[in-house]
């Protein structure tokens, strides 16, 4: 996108090097009119050599040392930057002390990111939240679709001990807070589980659910699940960001399918693996209706063209061996 003059826009993607935020930096340089400052935990990693490696980010591609509850690292990164994309959070589902390890980085880390963006004079603040945010609320009415009107239940989540999703809820409570009171330009996309492709060398915490049905020694949650692929977030983030007079939040999901089905798909695929044999029968997710996101223009690939080229990409990094 290129601004009022007719300049290269410059946004920052916080968490760079993560499974999302990878395919949203590919997708900015594709476009050859952004320039990217990406925030990682060390650029010097290995584990984020491949983000130097995209087509475009030798000349339009910064990486920054950041950490999210560092204010004045995550400050530097935003300087200078037009519009923000804050994908990075803690994928920590249990802890010893949850208030610490959990609910203070979601929390503290966007509040971090939004002041930043406040200072930076930036234009829009696209957050990445979950449908974790969403789908846990005991008083929705059986039977329907989660749509954004929904809100997952901080005192239910607390009680049952449910912290990732706690801490999800309450950053995205305390962004839309903290827009309200700044009068920051912000809209949030709440993706299910999130599959697909790799682009980063190491596996993370979504792609286990498929990769643990090709292996013989994972126990698989039998029940439906629902997904989303990888490069349909990264489009939807940038339909968001691009889009004129967005506003609120924003379910992201695709397909909801059952794990036998899957793993049936996979066994006529890819014979030869040892598939998973043990099984535990757990509640079927709620399902979600992405209509607002879809009536912006957004497209979905096929399930089993994300299924496929995710087994590939396990396949190719070796993860698989």
């Amino acid at each position: 996108m290129l601004g009022g003059d007719g300049r290269t826009k410059t946004v920052c993607v916080t968490g760079a090097g993560g499974f999302v935020a990878s395919w949203l930096v590919k997708l900015l340089l594709s476009r050859g009119c952004y320039t990217v400052h990406g925030t990682v935990r060390d650029p010097g990693d290995a584990k984020n050599a491949h983000l130097m490696s995209l087509d475009g980010a030798a000349e339009r591609l910064r990486l920054f040392k950041a950490d999210l509850l560092d204010y004045g690292s995550v400050a530097a990164a935003i300087a200078g930057c037009d519009d923000v994309f804050h994908v990075a959070c803690p994928v920590l589902l249990s802890a010893p002390n949850p208030e610490v390890d959990i609910l203070a980085p979601a929390v503290t880390g966007t509040t971090n990111v939004l002041k930043a963006c406040s200072e930076a004079k930036v234009g829009r603040v696209v957050v990445v939240s979950s449908v974790s945010a969403a789908m846990v609320n005991p008083n929705w009415s059986e039977g329907k679709a989660i749509d954004e009107d929904c809100w997952s239940d901080v005192d239910y989540c607390r009680a049952t001990k449910n912290w990732y999703t706690l801490g999800k809820t309450l950053a995205e409570i305390e962004a839309f807070d903290y827009a309200k009171r700044s009068g920051l330009d912000l809209v949030t996309l709440c993706p299910s589980l999130v599959i697909g492709p790799l682009l980063q060398p190491t596996v993370n915490a979504s792609s286990t659910v498929i990769l643990g049905c090709l292996k013989g020694d994972c126990e698989v949650k039998i029940k439906l699940r629902n997904f989303v692929d990888v490069r349909d977030v990264a489009d939807a983030l940038l339909l968001l960001y691009e889009t004129p007079g967005v506003s609120g939040r924003y379910i992201c999901s695709s397909h909801a399918r059952r794990m036998p089905h899957i793993i049936d798909l996979l066994k006529s695929w890819y014979p030869g693996y040892k598939f998973a044999d043990k099984f535990v029968e757990v509640s079927d997710e709620p399902q979600f209706n992405s209509g607002k996101l879809e009536k912006l223009g957004w497209k979905i690939k096929p399930f089993e063209e994300t299924l496929r080229d995710s087994v590939e990409s396990y396949r190719a990094a070796g993860v698989l061996d």
